[in-house]
């Protein structure tokens, strides 16, 4: 679906250049801190922004050669772009009919309904996971192969966040071959959606896993330092040191569980990664 390499893109004070692949079939999550890379990323992906070096392939095509048809195949939702606040239902029903010849619109009044979204309110009235659903609405209600989003769940509360997310399930359930691209600092949205995660700092992948793997066996080592200068660190993929510990994260959690039986060995979770790759010493 998604094939870049060595993209790059310079900006004053960042520079990006990365590479990643997302197969057909696949939901993957793009995680970093702001400013890191993500959406720059995405805009490539999207055409918005003229990459200066590499290249990137959308369904099998260079975003600059994408006609009209190419671009209803994507669906997308962006953090920073929507609706204008002065539409209601009815004419976001409007627009989308005028421009996806295979708008769902039925499919679109059933989701809006469902999801508590007000025909006679315009968007400006609308609560912050209103919103957020309507974007999500309109990617999934035109058979589009490909979902781009970024941020999509960001500032809704956990009820609102978990309905946006089962609008994305029921995407993929639908047809098999459809693919997701989805940036997002919540990692338990990740957690529960995706198949495989990149992790990207300073413009550069640093960390590219399956979701499961990294649930499984990638875990949290919590050391004193007389522990710690005895330790194998072969594993060790980042630490973290304070006063009077040292908190490791390692991609071998078995190999320390049978190795080390009296040490403190946690399971990871992306919260975990976040905060010890891009927080502590990475190896």
């Amino acid at each position: 679906m998604i094939t870049i390499k060595d993209l790059k893109k310079s900006y004053k004070g960042f520079e990006l250049n990365v590479s990643l692949e997302i197969p057909e079939g696949c939901v993957t999550g793009l995680i970093g801190k702001n400013g890191a890379g993500k959406s720059t990323t995405i805009k490539s992906i999207l055409g918005l922004i003229k990459p200066e070096g590499g290249s990137v392939e959308v369904l099998g095509k260079e975003p600059k050669s994408f006609t009209t048809t190419d671009k209803e195949e994507l669906g997308v939702a962006l953090s920073d772009s929507g609706f204008s606040m002065l539409l209601n239902i009815e004419d976001v029903i409007h627009i989308l009919r005028a421009s996806y010849r295979n708008f769902e619109e039925d499919k679109f009044r059933k989701l809006a309904e469902g999801q508590g979204l007000p025909f006679d309110k315009t968007i400006k009235d609308f609560s912050s996971g209103m919103k957020a659903k309507l974007k999500v609405i309109a990617a999934i209600t035109h058979k589009a192969k490909l979902l781009v989003l970024d941020e999509p769940t960001a500032g809704l509360d956990v009820l609102a966040r978990n309905e946006v997310l089962d609008l994305l399930r029921a995407y993929m359930e639908e047809d098999s071959s459809r693919s997701i691209l989805i940036s997002s600092h919540i990692s338990s949205d990740l957690e529960g959606l995706c198949d495989d995660i990149y992790m990207i700092n300073k413009g550069r992948i640093i960390l590219h896993e399956d979701t499961d793997t990294i649930l499984g066996q990638y875990g949290i080592l919590k050391l004193g330092e007389e522990e710690y200068k005895d330790l194998d660190k072969q594993y060790i993929v980042a630490e973290h040191r304070d006063r009077l510990s040292v908190t490791c994260l390692t991609k071998e959690k078995q190999y320390y569980l049978e190795n080390y039986p009296d040490m403190v060995v946690e399971n990871s979770s992306i919260d975990d990664m976040i905060v010890l790759m891009l927080g502590g010493e990475s190896k």
